[in-house]
Parts: C-alpha cells; structure tokens; sequence
C-alpha cells in the first residue's frame, strides 16, 4: 500500500483516572478523527505517551484504533526502541495486525547514533515487515538529526521506506531532501507551524498534533494548501496559529490533553513523567480555546489527573 498524502493525525492516548487506558474514549476519538475528514490516523507516536505504555498496553492501542478506522482510513504503528532489536520486534509485531498499513520509527532516543548506525537501524526495522516504513526525525526528543544524505541512502538500500516525518525544523534540509528524493518518496511536516513551508517546498502534507483538536480544520487547511489553493491554507494557518504554538508552551501531550478535556472529548489524565500543565499555561490555554470557539461546559472526570 502507498502512503497517502494529506493530514494524519497523531492520537492521544486517553487514560481513567485509575491510569488505565480508556479504550472507549480512544474509540470515539478515533471515529470523531475519521467523520472529520482526517486522511490516516498514528497510533502510539509520541503524543500517545507511548513510552509508558507497556508492550501489551501497545498492541491494544493499536488494535482498538484499527478497529475503530474499520479500513475507512490507514493505521499507523509508532514502533520506536531505542534498541534496535527491540524496535524490529516491535515492528513486526504491529505489521502482524490486519489494518495497519505503514510503521512509523524514530531514532533511538538517549543512543545517539552515528549517521552510519542510523542507517543500519532504520534498514533493520525496514527489512523485518513487508510495510511501508516512515522514519520520523525529532531531534529535540532524540538527541540525533537524520540528515537529507542518510534518509537517501536508506531509500536505495530499502524499497518499502517510503517516507520521512520530518520535525527536525530546519526548512533548507527538508528542501534538500525533497528535491533529491524520488518524487514517490513521501516528506511530511512533524510540525504543525511548519505544515504550510513544507507542503509549499514539495512536501505530502503534516502528521499532526493540533489536529486532535480541531480535525476538520487542520485537514481542510493540508487539503487546500496540496490543492494550490493558498488563500485559504493561509487564511486556515493565520486563524488557528495561536493554538499550534500553544500545544507546545509546554511538553507534549500536556497542552493538548488539557485543551480536549476542555473541549469534553477525554479527561485529563497522565502518566508520570508527564504533569498537568501549570495553572498559568491552564488559564492562557482556555483562553485560546475559548475565543476559538472550542469550549464546552462539560463536567470533568473525577480524580487526580498525575501520578500514574
């Protein structure tokens, strides 16, 4: 399967208030994602707070979302390790769930590999599953850039990588790539601020974080800036700007957790290391939300949103 072009979203993971995943919530979320007009949903990326989910936890991520998208929109897996072995694990595993259609890898976090042993990671990972494999560049969280010349080097050793996500925010080596990789090879925006600059450079459109809160929105502003239509991709850009910056004043997923349990679409419960966003961010966010129209008055979950 190719991967598709467009805005996918990458989901939250909801918690009870007991720390448990909430299967039902994340079911519903899945179904708002998809009646929004989202084009493919990433379940387990980073704002799921994967790494504190455990293996088992995993897989019952994945196959709820797969179960909710119900083949109307491709899945994908978020399989990072930062052990190579453990990642290919990972990765097969996912590939083995009918109805997930591509994996998605980051770096290993905390290694810091060279470029060579990024290669020979990302060729492992890719040479396990029979899917197309997008490796996602995040050096802020991983503490390694995968520079234009590795990720060409990694298209000509493996046919299935098929993709970057590309969050590294540095627009000349997104450009770079872009114009030097087979124009079948997919660059998308990691980074809802840069959506618009990537797409306007060649890029396939955006995994994004904001669109957990506003889907139709966010879709509507990737579709019309693929479609050359930039009046209203700017228009859409200038209108929600302000909730983009602010879903990370502080660490993701906090901001928008908070924000959809404004919205009364999941509480707002974590896992440690992840906190409640300061009472300060708290009141700045509903702000935000509230003069974009996107609050409710909706009774909030009881319990201690932290420590779990």
């Amino acid at each position: 399967m190719e991967l598709t072009a467009g805005c996918g979203t990458a989901l939250v993971t909801p918690f009870r208030p007991d720390g448990s995943v909430d299967e039902q919530t994340l079911y519903a979320l899945a179904q708002w994602q998809i009646e929004s007009g989202i084009d493919w949903l990433l379940a387990c990326g980073t704002t799921a707070e994967t790494p504190t989910l455990t293996d088992d936890e995993w897989l019952h991520v994945l196959r709820i979302i797969v179960e909710a998208a119900a083949g109307r929109v491709p899945v994908w897996a978020g399989c990072t390790h930062n052990s190579t072995r453990e990642a290919v694990a990972r990765a097969r595993a996912a590939a083995g769930i009918p109805g997930i259609t591509a994996i998605l890898s980051a770096s290993p976090y905390y290694n810091k590999p060279t470029q060579e042993g990024l290669f020979e990671h990302f060729k492992a990972v890719a040479r396990a599953v029979p899917l197309p494999v997008v490796l996602y560049n995040i050096p802020s969280r991983t503490g390694v850039n995968i520079e234009a010349a590795t990720v060409l080097r990694l298209i000509e050793a493996s046919e299935n990588i098929a993709g970057v996500k590309e969050s590294s925010g540095n627009l000349p080596q997104i450009t770079g790539l872009i114009t030097r990789a087979p124009q079948s090879f997919h660059v998308y925006a990691g980074d809802d601020s840069m959506a618009l600059g990537v797409i306007g450079v060649g890029g396939a459109g955006l995994v994004s974080v904001t669109s957990n809160e506003i889907p139709a929105e966010m879709a509507q502003m990737v579709h019309a800036a693929l479609g050359n239509d930039w009046s209203t991709a700017r228009r859409l850009n200038r209108k929600y700007f302000r909730l983009i910056e602010a879903n990370f004043w502080e660490t993701s997923p906090g901001p928008v957790k908070a924000v959809l349990s404004m919205m009364g679409k999941c509480g707002e419960f974590y896992r440690l290391p992840m906190l409640p966003v300061s009472p300060t961010v708290r009141a700045r966010l509903e702000r935000v939300a509230g003069e974009l129209g996107l609050l409710i008055h909706a009774p909030q979950p009881e319990g201690d949103p932290r420590l779990y």
